[in-house]
């Protein structure tokens, strides 16, 4: 079974409803992202990182996944199947994606501040100022942010690097370094991107552009694929 490494990005959950800072000027939900998801924020305001993290689970609970998010978990019919993504919210898992790795941490967890090995499944639950972990440390949002390193960006380069197929969803692949996954897979793995906006490609990479959201880009990409494998059989 051909192994079929799948990248996504914000646009994978666009149409679930849930926006994206860089839709919005570099606003996310009205909040200045670097006072939300950075060191400093936390240091500054640690009570507004908290709030906003806490209307973000509560707005995740009432999401759902899209087309995309199934067409993805249902590509795991015909190949070994390894989602990549750069969301913090778990719509993959929610539709049936089995093997998810979150590069940039995830939603529904908690995490202590002075103990980061200790991490707590916390669903939709709200993290409060005084919540700790249970030695005694403050819980912080289970979130990758911007300026602290990708602790999984070694597995995910493992992955890709292993991939037969390599797709990216809904990814500006302006974020690194996630954005520079794509140059980690081998000469003879086949290269697709979705999105409907114009993503600009690292140079020498022959790249199939299936230019439309997730939803319809992965239905296309379903087809196309099994369409491809079909051919492959026969020959």
């Amino acid at each position: 079974m051909k192994k079929l490494v799948i990248l996504t990005g914000a646009g994978m959950s666009a149409e679930s409803g849930i926006r994206t800072f860089r839709d919005a000027g570099g606003m996310w939900e009205e909040y200045d992202v670097y006072e939300v998801a950075s060191p400093m924020g936390w240091a500054k305001n640690r009570d507004l990182v908290l709030r906003f993290y806490n209307e973000r689970r509560r707005q995740l609970q009432k999401c759902k996944p899209n087309a995309g998010h199934y067409g993805v978990a249902e590509l795991q019919k015909y190949f070994d199947v390894h989602v990549i993504t750069q969301n913090v919210d778990n719509l993959h898992e929610r539709a049936g994606s089995r093997k998810v790795l979150h590069l940039h941490g995830e939603l529904t967890k908690a995490r202590s501040i002075a103990f980061p090995d200790l991490v707590y499944d916390i669903g939709y639950k709200d993290i409060n100022p005084g919540d700790l972990c249970e030695k005694g440390a403050q819980l912080r949002p289970h979130i990758v942010w911007f300026g602290e390193a990708v602790p999984l960006m070694d597995e995910a380069v493992k992955l890709t690097s292993a991939a037969d197929i390599f797709v990216v969803i809904g990814s500006s692949l302006n974020v690194y370094p996630a954005a520079g996954l794509m140059d980690y897979t081998s000469p003879g793995c086949q290269l697709w991107l979705i999105d409907p906006n114009d993503v600009t490609i690292a140079h020498g990479l022959k790249v199939n552009i299936i230019r439309e959201p997730a939803s319809k880009g992965v239905e296309i990409l379903i087809k196309r694929l099994l369409e491809a494998e079909l051919h492959d059989s026969r020959s």
